[in-house]
This record gives structure tokens, C-alpha cells and sequence, in this order.
């Protein structure tokens, strides 16, 4: 999980290893059954003395009948900010659809956080996920999953399609003793968007040392703009600063010690992560009203220029792109990392990297649904998706790619995240990939809480902890 970044953009420039692990959109679920295998064609009946030789050829050769069937995926690739995902996947389809015969894809389109929390938990549980879903990786998802006997077993498909030896490091969390039970599409990292006119209106420097950050922040206040666009309504949005704050502070290797015990969630290092949070929350850092806004509008708010950054995943670089929605200040955004923290421990020049955010297939599959699942993977994970899914939506390969694809990269704000990436030491993981689901539940419940005000970072800690001994109790029986 702490592997040379370099060897990261070098995962693109060399392409060689990366690692795992925000946060996340609802309607209707789409789930029908298909027809176990293709109709076999009638037999010609036998030819009467009447028929001429002809005839009866002709007939023999009549072609084979094909036999429609669906197959259910579900994505989360919904609204305006996810359009260039959406055209990507809506290609793979239709190339899917064309090979197979017979095959109709069921799109059903979801809202992240109530695909991974509420459906497909109650799918898994019922035993009914769709065919192709959205899936996430860790212990509280893929991981538990498959050990459930949920998702069909990948280590022989990507091996019969010539994948095994494409990927990068970024299967870990997908995989459970050996096999592979998920692929990541692409991975991201999450630092500071900032609003450059804006800094150079009131001559700020860029905020890559923790003193420019403060003194920006400041300044922005005094000048009645916000700090911090933040969308709190859905708390997996202010969780993605706190993770990089916990990697910052107690050290890049901190979220992967939760599940393990050799971390806790009542350290003090950690403890000072979340009140960084409440100190500016306090000083009116963040987006006035934040627990009613929603993510889109944390963008909304940033692009009418109402606050000078946005600390966000860096696939919302394709946002501020001619045609998309931030197309108002496209030209006029930056990129960079969360700064070193004073006494942090660790590297500070480490990185979140997240590659946990992929597809999953059921284990309940008949021989058509098979036939169209491999025909999935082989469209999806390929060279030319994955770089269009770089240079459009700005998404980073979780597949080996050439140096001379990584050099089509002309997007500025695509080249700040590869730069970012490239001169960190090491990466470190989102803790919702690695805690079990019930325990990132308690990290939102706490953190909206602690935005409220209703809750001290000391009791935000020991509440999520108190969930944490109780998951690796279990785990342990």
C-alpha cells in the first residue's frame, strides 16, 4: 500500500504499481432473469418425395435461430458531473451488445452511496444482486462479498482474456485468499482545487505549505468569500479531507492499522485530525449551512466563485473543462496536494490513492450471462478505454498503459494530478476501503455530528472506535 508514486505515474509514465482507497449517487433496480442458454435450432423436417434436392439444402442451411436475453448492470455513473464516465461505459455496451448475440444490457443508474449502503447490501443479502454492478473494495464490500459466495470468481476470466499481468498493483482489495472478485476501473487521488484569479486577485501564494493555506484561508474569510466550498449533506464529502488529515498527522500507514488493532481511532494523532475539523469549522472555513448542501452544489458554489477552494478527488478535474459544468472558470483552477502538517508523522509527501471503486459480477450466472460478462470485461479494461477514461474524465488507469498514451495527456489540471502523484513518496489508502461498512457508517454519523457541534473530537473517537472493537470482535470469531 505504500508503494514509489513515481512508480505510480511511472504507473503512467512507466505505468508499474499503485494503490487503494471517497465518496459518492437513485431510482430503480433493474434485475431480470435471463434465459439459461441459446434456443437450439429446430430440425429440419425430412424431405418428401416432392421436395426437390434443392429445396431440402436449402432449408438444412436456414441459419441458426438466436435467443434474446437481458443482462442487469447497475452504475453509478448518473447527472451532469458524470457524463464522460457515462459516454464510456454507454460505448462498452454497445460494443458489448453487438458481439453477443442476442445480449440487451438492463442499465439501471444509481446514486453511489445508495447502491454501496442500501441495494446491494439487501441484494446480497437476498442473494439477488444484478449481473454487472458497481462495486467497492475492502473488507466491508468485495471482500465480504465474495467470502459470502456473492461474486463470481475473476482470476480465471482475466486470465483466459490475457489481463492477468495488465494491472497494476490496485487488486488487493478486491481479492480474498488469492482470487480476484472485482476490477477497479481507475483510481484518483484527493487533494486542493483553488480558484487562481482569486488568489492572485488578493496575492496569495498557492497553498502547497500548511503557512500559505492558513493565511489564504484567512484572507478569503476577511474578504467575505468562503474558504472551503463543502457539500456536508452526504458526509463521505468532509470524510475525504479527514482521511488525508489522519494520513498526514499519525502517518500514511494509520488507516490500514483499524482493522488490525495496531492503530486506534482514540490516538491522539488521530484525535488531532478531527479537531483540525472543528477549529475550522469554528473559524467559518467551510460552506455556511454545509450539513444541508449536497455534493453538486459544493461544485456549484466553487464555480460561481463564492469560495476560493475545494478539496475534492482529482476526478473532478474533468469538471472545469470547456463543456462541462465548471466551464465558467475552466483555465482558472489549479491542483495540489494537502501541504505537510506541522509535526506530522511519517511522509509528509504521501498521498491518498484510491483504486477501490470498480465493477462486480454475481456468482449466479447461466452460460449467455457468462458469454456477456467477458465480453464486458474485454471492452471495458482495455488500453483504449482506459486512456480515454484518463484524458476525458481525468480518471487515472488502473491498468498499465505506454508512455506514449500518458503523453496525449494535454489537460493542465490532469498534469498537476500526475504531478502531485509523481513526487509523492508514498500512497496511502481511504480508511472506507479498509474499515468494515459498519464502522465508516459511524465515521459519517460522528463527523456530521462533530460539523453540528454536537460532539467533541475526544467523543467523535471513541464512538467510531467503540464500533471498531466490536467489527474486529467479530471478525476474529
Amino acid at each position: 500500500m505504500t508503494k514509489k508514486l513515481v512508480s505510480v505515474l511511472a504507473l503512467s509514465v512507466a505505468m508499474s504499481a499503485f494503490l487503494a482507497a471517497c465518496g459518492s449517487d437513485s431510482e430503480k433496480g433493474g434485475n431480470s432473469a435471463s434465459p439459461s442458454s441459446s434456443a437450439s435450432p429446430s430440425a429440419s423436417p425430412s424431405a418428401s418425395p416432392s421436395e426437390s434436392p434443392s429445396a431440402s439444402a436449402s432449408e438444412s442451411a436456414s441459419p441458426e435461430k438466436v435467443e434474446n436475453f437481458t443482462v442487469s448492470l447497475r452504475h453509478i455513473q448518473i447527472g451532469e458531473a458524470q457524463k464522460f464516465r457515462k459516454a464510456i461505459l454507454d460505448d462498452v455496451v454497445k460494443k458489448t451488445e453487438a458481439e453477443v448475440p442476442g445480449l440487451k444490457f438492463e442499465l439501471d443508474g444509481v446514486e453511489d452511496s445508495v447502491n454501496r449502503f442500501t441495494k446491494l447490501p439487501a441484494e446480497m443479502a437476498a442473494g439477488n444482486p444484478p449481473k454487472i454492478f458497481d462495486l467497492f473494495g475492502g473488507a466491508g464490500d468485495a471482500q465480504k462479498y465474495a467470502k459470502a459466495g456473492r461474486l463470481l470468481d475473476l482470476t480465471p476470466i482475466i486470465d483466459e482474456l490475457g489481463l492477468k499481468d495488465k494491472f497494476l498493483n490496485v487488486l488487493d482489495t478486491f481479492s480474498v485468499d488469492g482470487k480476484v472478485y472485482g476490477l477497479p476501473i481507475g483510481g484518483n487521488t484527493e487533494g486542493i482545487f483553488y480558484n487562481t484569479d482569486l488568489f492572485a486577485k488578493y496575492g496569495l501564494n498557492p497553498p502547497t505549505t500548511w503557512d500559505d493555506l492558513i493565511k489564504a484561508a484567512d484572507t478569503l474569510k476577511q474578504n467575505n468569500i468562503t474558504p472551503f466550498a463543502v457539500g456536508s449533506k452526504g458526509a463521505w464529502v468532509p470524510n475525504m479531507l479527514v482521511n488525508t488529515l489522519i494520513g498526514r498527522i499519525a502517518g500514511e500507514g494509520t488507516n490500514a492499522g483499524f482493522i488490525t488493532g495496531a492503530s486506534k481511532w482514540t490516538s491522539p494523532d488521530v484525535v488531532a485530525a478531527y479537531q483540525i475539523v472543528a477549529d475550522w469549522e469554528k473559524k467559518g472555513y467551510f460552506t455556511k449551512g454545509e450539513l444541508g448542501k449536497e455534493y453538486a452544489d459544493m461544485l456549484n458554489d466553487f464555480v460561481a466563485g463564492k469560495a476560493g477552494m475545494m478539496f475534492d478527488g482529482s476526478w473532478r478535474s474533468s469538471a472545469f473543462k470547456d463543456e462541462a459544468v465548471g466551464a465558467a472558470i475552466a483555465g482558472k483552477v489549479a491542483f495540489v496536494a494537502l501541504p505537510a502538517v506541522p509535526n506530522g508523522k511519517g511522509d509528509q509527501t504521501s498521498v491518498n490513492a484510491n483504486y477501490a471503486n470498480g465493477y462486480g459480477f454475481s456468482s449466479d450466472l447461466n452460460d449467455n450471462e457468462l458469454k456477456a460478462v467477458k465480453a464486458f470485461i474485454k471492452n471495458l479494461y482495455s488500453d483504449e478505454m482506459q486512456l480515454r477514461g484518463l484524458l476525458e474524465d481525468g480518471v487515472l488507469p488502473s491498468m498499465k498503459l505506454s508512455d506514449e498514451s500518458v503523453g496525449q495527456v494535454s489537460d493542465p489540471l490532469v498534469k498537476q494530478v500526475l504531478d502531485v502523484l509523481g513526487k509523492a513518496g508514498t500512497t496511502f489508502p481511504h480508511f472506507d476501503s479498509v474499515v468494515q461498512s459498519k464502522v465508516y457508517t459511524e465515521t459519517e454519523t460522528q463527523l456530521q455530528k462533530l460539523i453540528a457541534g454536537k460532539a467533541k473530537p475526544e467523543d467523535v473517537a471513541k464512538a467510531i472506535q467503540k464500533v471498531q472493537d466490536a467489527e474486529n470482535a467479530a471478525a476474529a470469531k
